[in-house]
């Protein structure tokens, strides 16, 4: 089992970046792949970025450029910097780890872009 735990989101002005965190209870290299993934009101929950064990990186073309999902082995943290954000980027976003055969989720974050 892997515990997520997020933190970093908050109220910022467009154009304005937030640091997102994901603190996993367990050593990252045990885990197969980790990402990202956002639901606005409303809407389905989508992926924003992912990171697989190798450190291979992807991204939702809406966001790239803007956004880098990273990793601190050492803190067992993956972190999504979000950079020029705009007031579609509003949502609560997920952690996901998958582990095994079996996907993790955290509670959320709430960020919130305002124009």
């Amino acid at each position: 089992q892997v515990q997520l735990v997020e933190s970093g989101g908050g109220l910022v002005q467009a154009g304005g970046s937030l640091r997102l965190s994901c603190l996993a209870a367990r050593t990252l290299f045990a885990i197969n792949g980790m990402g990202w993934y956002r639901q606005a009101p409303g809407k389905q929950r989508d992926v924003v970025a992912v990171i697989t064990r190798s450190g291979s990186t992807s991204y939702v073309d809406s966001v790239t450029g803007r956004f880098t999902i990273s990793r601190d082995f050492a803190k067992n943290t993956v972190y999504l910097q979000m950079n020029s954000l705009k007031p579609e980027a509003t949502a609560v976003y997920y952690c996901n780890a998958e582990y095994g055969q079996t996907d993790y989720w955290g509670q959320g974050t709430q960020v919130t872009v305002t124009s």
